[in-house]
């Protein structure tokens, strides 16, 4: 009911919502490369809601190609008629996000590049994609815990960085940094809402 009268009145529907996807298998390790790169571009970028766009654009499409990998998946959100509490609800997410287990980077910190082969390979990669926009996207207003839902929410993103819906775009991933590890009991300990697909 309430939607209906704000739509009536011509009040902008802001929607927000979280994707977790976990990859796993001894395939995985290279999606670390392009989530790694998506987040210098970003934090080079200075939040530039274009190249979030498009490195958001480029992150989905490597996840449907990865899709044999997917292990399990979840997904929530909210719908707002203010852009306040929106953004509230998006702060409150990202902290969430960058505060589970292997998803905090230190970009400062030295690289041991020289060494890649001393380096562990993770056989578990959890993607969290946060976003908040303008609109109604049915594909991402659903419960994407299956492969087809999850398929169509995938392209659902990339549709709407080309019709420049976004108001926010946030990517969390673990682990962080190659060479990290991300077991099955950190996997169940850190991210609960899993469900297997």
């Amino acid at each position: 009911m309430r939607d209906t009268f704000n739509k009536m009145v011509g009040r902008t529907r802001y929607v927000v919502c979280r994707l977790f996807i976990h990859l796993g298998g001894s395939d995985v390790a290279p999606i670390l490369g392009v989530l790694n790169r998506g987040a210098r571009d970003a934090i080079d970028s200075e939040g530039d809601m274009q190249v979030l766009g498009e490195t958001l654009v480029e992150l989905c499409e490597t996840l449907l190609r990865y899709d044999q990998d997917w292990m399990s998946a979840a997904n929530e959100g909210d719908v707002f008629w203010s852009e306040g509490e929106a953004g509230d609800y998006i702060n409150e997410l990202f902290t969430d996000s960058a505060e589970r287990y292997g998803a905090d980077i230190d970009w400062d910190s030295p690289s041991d590049f020289d060494e890649p082969l001393s380096l562990p390979v993770t056989r578990n990669v959890v993607v969290m994609i946060t976003v908040a926009f303008e609109g109604e996207v049915p594909e991402l207003e659903t419960d994407l815990s299956n492969i087809q839902a999850l398929k169509e929410g995938l392209k659902a993103l990339i549709n709407l960085h080309y019709k420049h819906k976004f108001k926010a775009i946030q990517v969390h991933f673990s682990p962080a940094q190659l060479g990290d590890e991300l077991n099955n009991d950190e996997l169940l300990q850190y991210y609960p809402e899993l469900i297997p697909l």
